[in-house]
C-alpha cells in the first residue's frame, strides 16, 4: 500500500541524558541508559505531571506552560536517575522518585528556572539599559535588548558544546531526533535507518527556547512601562505567556510542513546544528531501546504509513537514498 503522508506526526518527545536517552509518549515514560559494562538498561515509568486530570491543562495557550514545567521536572528526574549509574549509590533507589528525590528535584528545577530568567531575561534588560545614553528611540531599545537575549542565548549554547561531556551528550541528543524523524518519516526503527534520518527536528526543545526569546522580543516591544523595576517584573511576569504562546508555534511546526512553518522553523533548526551531533551506532541502540519501550512504532507504520515493515523491520519503499535527502533540504 501506498503511504499516506510524507511526514507523519508520533507525538512522541524526548531528551538527551548522562549515556542515555528519555523518551516520552504520552504519560509513559523510559529512560535507556548504556552502563560502563556496556549493558543497556531501560526503566520504564509514568509521568503524570502537575495538575494531571484538570481541564486547565487542555487549553491553548495556558497548557504550554504546565508543559514546560513537567518538562523541566521530569527532566532533572531522569538526569538524576542516568547520572546515578556513574555513582556508588544503587541506581534502583533515584529511579522511583521518592519523597526527598521529589523535594531535591523541586528545588534544582525552582533554582534553574531562576536561574535561567536571571541571565536570558534580567541580564539582557541591563546589557541594552547601558545604551540609553545613545539611543533614546524606545522601539529601537526593544530591538537591542532582545537582539543581546538571542546572542547570548547562542553564545551560551556555543561556550557549553567546548565540554567535553556536553558534546557527548548532543551526540545522544542527535540520536533522540534521529529515531523520531526516522519514525516519522514512515521508516523501520533499525540502526541502519536511523542513521540515515535527520538530526534535525522542528518540536526540538532548542527551537521551543528559539521561540520564546522571539516571542518575548514582540511582547516586549509592544508592552511597555517607564519604571525599570517595573520593566524587570513585568518581563518575569509575562514569561509564562510567551511559554504559552511558544508551545503553540512549536506544536504546529511539529504538525504542518507550508512555507510560512518551515521560515518560523529555520532559525532553531539553526541551532539544533550546534546542540546535536552525528551519534554512533553503541548511542542510536540505546535510542531505539528508548523508543521502543514507549512506543509501538510499527503499529504506528501500519496505520498511518498503511505497510507491514518484514520482520527484521527492514524498509521496502524504493528510492530511500534521494528521499533522504530531500527530507534532509526539507528540514532546514
Amino acid at each position: 500500500m501506498a503511504r499516506k503522508k510524507s511526514r507523519g506526526y508520533s507525538g512522541i518527545g524526548g531528551q538527551a541524558v548522562l549515556e542515555g536517552i528519555m523518551m516520552k509518549n504520552a504519560e509513559k515514560y523510559a529512560v535507556a541508559v548504556r552502563k560502563q559494562n556496556g549493558e543497556i538498561v531501560v526503566e520504564p515509568e509514568n509521568y503524570q505531571g502537575i495538575l494531571h486530570g484538570s481541564k486547565i491543562k487542555e487549553i491553548p495557550f495556558v497548557r504550554g506552560i504546565f508543559n514546560f514545567v513537567d518538562s523541566m521536572i521530569l527532566g532533572m528526574r531522569c538526569l538524576n536517575y542516568s547520572a546515578s549509574f556513574y555513582e556508588e549509590e544503587d541506581p534502583s533507589q533515584t529511579g522511583g522518585g521518592g519523597k526527598g528525590d521529589k523535594l531535591l528535584t523541586a528545588l534544582v528545577t525552582c533554582f534553574s528556572v531562576a536561574l535561567a530568567l536571571g541571565v536570558f531575561v534580567v541580564l539582557p534588560y541591563y546589557l541594552a539599559s547601558l545604551f540609553e545614553g545613545f539611543v533614546r528611540n524606545a522601539s529601537l531599545m526593544a530591538i537591542i535588548e532582545g537582539g543581546i537575549r538571542i546572542l547570548i542565548f547562542i553564545l551560551y549554547v556555543w561556550g557549553i558544546s567546548a565540554m567535553k561531556d556536553i558534546r557527548r551528550l548532543y551526540r545522544y541528543h542527535g540520536a533522540e531526533h534521529k529515531c523520531i524523524n526516522c519514525i516519522e518519516r514512515g521508516r523501520p526503527l533499525t540502526v541502519n535507518n536511523v542513521q540515515h534520518s535527520s538530526r534535525l527536528h522542528r518540536r526540538c526543545g532548542t527551537s521551543f527556547l528559539f521561540f520564546v526569546l522571539f516571542v518575548s522580543i514582540i511582547l516586549f516591544f509592544f508592552i511597555r512601562v517607564e519604571n525599570p523595576v517595573e520593566k524587570v517584573v513585568l518581563r518575569i511576569l509575562l514569561m509564562p505567556v510567551v511559554a504559552g504562546i511558544s508551545y503553540e508555534i512549536i506544536q504546529l511546526a511539529g504538525r504542518t510542513n507550508n512555507i510560512l512553518v518551515r521560515i518560523i522553523s529555520a532559525p532553531g533548526m539553526l541551532i539544533q546544528r550546534m546542540t546535536t551531533k552525528e551519534p554512533d551506532k553503541a548511542m542510536i541502540e540505546v535510542a531505539i531501546a528508548a523508543v521502543e519501550a514507549v512506543f509501538d512504532w510499527r503499529t504506528y507504520l501500519r496505520e498511518f504509513y498503511g505497510y507491514e515493515p518484514d520482520g527484521n523491520g527492514s524498509d521496502d519503499v524504493q528510492g530511500r537514498t534521494s528521499r533522504l535527502m530531500r527530507e534532509e533540504l526539507e528540514d532546514i
